[in-house]
């Protein structure tokens, strides 16, 4: 698998819409979107209402595949790249998934507010979209052990560079729907004003047109987002909980959930994830971030 990180980033942002189309047309899956409210915590639509019944081991065996939510706009952790493939950090681990299971990947993308849905829905087997676990969710889904660390950071133009969450009193926040950011801030910082986008693509041209004064996520994309965007600085790097993120199943797969948390186990024997992040993300981080702060092995934190 060849790795385009900093190309990546710069096509996702200028020409976000033309992927979005392009993964939704492309051999490898379809897309799902997000729900139409912009209530935080993944809000589930009413097709979802009641469960789908989840496909056991021996069903994705016998089909073949095993189908997979990931972000189709989110580099370095799951994106499109200019041919039309998934590439990312969470891609790898689910190539690595289905070739011990003895299957191919069907990746459906996926916006942050739609990960619960397309569960709950049966839409796909298993989320591996960068999928903070929190209390909320764990309610709707369940999630396996952990393979990374994250908390949540700011990031705005160097010029008016934010580096404390008081500095945006009174202006406009740039967020993702449905993601741990908006839910921290919707909590803390009352005085902000939210701009909400269903997709990552999306929120960073709002940034790069200056429609907000920043932009929050996760720390590890921010990070990485500003060293390819020359003019933009992560001023805050680290905001609220320090978060695993992990793979989820639909609520109660146990079979699933099961096979994943072996996986990750396996795994970890083998330096698998950080591996992976030598492959994903040092070529974006550098020397600048130190892979244990990110990486969990095993699901041991």
């Amino acid at each position: 698998m060849t790795i385009k990180i900093g190309n990546a980033f710069k096509t996702i942002i200028a020409t976000g819409a033309a992927l979005m189309m392009a993964v939704s047309v492309a051999a490898c899956g379809p897309s799902a979107g997000t729900p139409s409210d912009s209530a935080s915590s993944d809000s589930s639509s009413s097709s979802s209402s009641a469960n789908a019944k989840a496909r056991t081991l021996d069903e994705i065996k016998k089909s073949g595949k095993i189908k997979i939510a990931v972000f189709s706009d989110k580099a370095p952790f799951g994106y499109v790249d200019q041919d039309g493939k998934y590439q990312g950090y969470d891609v790898v681990f689910a190539e690595r998934l289905a070739k011990d299971l003895g299957v191919d990947v069907e990746y459906t993308s996926v916006d942050p507010a739609a990960r619960v849905d397309v569960l709950t829905s049966n839409k796909v087997d298993l989320v591996l979209a960068n999928f903070t676990v929190t209390d909320e969710r764990a309610e709707k889904v369940d999630f396996a052990k952990p393979y990374m660390k994250v908390a949540l950071g700011v990031v705005s133009p160097e010029d008016a560079q934010i580096t404390d969450v008081s500095q945006l009193d009174g202006k406009t926040l740039i967020i993702a729907k449905g993601t741990t950011a908006e839910t921290w801030f919707e909590k803390n910082a009352p005085n902000v004003t939210l701009q909400k986008y269903d997709q990552y693509a999306d929120a960073y041209n709002a940034l790069l047109d200056g429609r907000g004064d920043a932009f929050s996520t996760d720390n590890t994309e921010v990070l990485a987002w500003a060293k390819a965007n020359k003019g933009f600085k992560v001023g805050i790097t680290h905001l609220g909980d320090d978060d695993t993120i992990a793979p989820a199943v639909q609520k109660g797969n146990k079979e699933l959930l099961d096979f994943v948390n072996e996986e990750i186990a396996k795994l970890g024997e083998e330096n698998f994830f950080h591996k992976d992040y030598e492959q994903t993300l040092e070529p974006v981080y550098g020397d600048e971030v130190d892979p244990d702060e990110i990486v969990v092995e095993g699901g041991e934190l």
